[in-house]
């Protein structure tokens, strides 16, 4: 063997570098496994949270669904108790509603338009209802017709304005303003109100509120402001391009 293999020095320092090796293997080995496991832990938490997500705004739409379906059909029982000759037409818009709510809202998104139609069959079931005593102004400014939202996030506003709504001088008077840019949708609702706060029972503007902040997180800006005679929504959210 060659001398310097012979020296104990120069086994000593072999010896150790062997092991220095071995054990920085050995770390480098366990970090690796740490940090994917580690990963794999935040992957299932993450899992987690979403699914919670998803089940309480499901939670939040089967509050929507019965809460909505039920004053609709309260109004289309007083008019076949009146055997009143728009029933039919009441039955087909209705129809038309349930088809969207039993159906489309599971999905993540619908068309813009489409609320929109749905909104007009609403506003058409509630005059029908209300006859001379109800005026609507709805007016629309839209970017393109192929903007997306999360169905059913307009027409509990709507509904809200009817179920909370006051007649004054025998009016109930709604204004409606939907306009739409490249980046945002801006919605404005104003009816007249003789409450300062709407504490009925029901979905609320409250759980409203809370599907907006799952959805939008700090980026939906909502007010809500009860003045004399009259109350205000206002509501600005971002689109989602392509």
């Amino acid at each position: 063997m060659p001398a310097l293999t012979k020296s104990s020095s120069v086994i000593l320092v072999c010896v150790f570098l062997i092991i220095v090796l071995a054990s920085g293997y050995k770390i480098l080995s366990h970090n690796y496994k740490s940090i994917e496991e580690k990963k794999t832990i935040e992957n299932k938490f993450l899992q987690t949270q979403l699914q919670l997500k998803e089940q309480e705004l499901k939670f939040l739409k089967m509050q929507i669904h019965p809460h909505f379906l039920f004053n609709t059909l309260n109004t289309l029982y007083g008019f076949t108790l009146k055997k009143s000759d728009t029933a039919p037409d009441m039955i087909l818009k209705l129809s038309n509603l349930l088809d969207y709510i039993l159906y489309q809202v599971d999905k993540p998104s619908v068309l813009l338009k489409n609320e929109i139609l749905h909104i007009h069959d609403y506003i058409s079931l509630e005059k029908m209802r209300f006859q001379e005593s109800l005026q609507v102004n709805f007016i629309k400014n839209l970017y393109n017709d192929t903007i997306q939202i999360p169905p059913m996030l307009l027409l509990p506003f709507i509904e809200n304005a009817f179920k909370h709504g006051t007649q004054i001088d025998g009016v109930l008077q709604i204004d409606i303003d939907l306009k739409t840019t490249e980046d945002f949708l801006i919605f404005h609702i104003k009816n007249t109100s003789k409450q300062a706060t709407t504490t009925k029972k029901g979905i609320g503007l409250e759980n409203i509120q809370k599907r907006l902040e799952m959805l939008y997180k700090n980026q939906a800006n909502l007010s809500i402001k009860p003045e004399a005679n009259q109350f205000i929504i206002d509501l600005k959210i971002p689109l989602k391009n392509g």
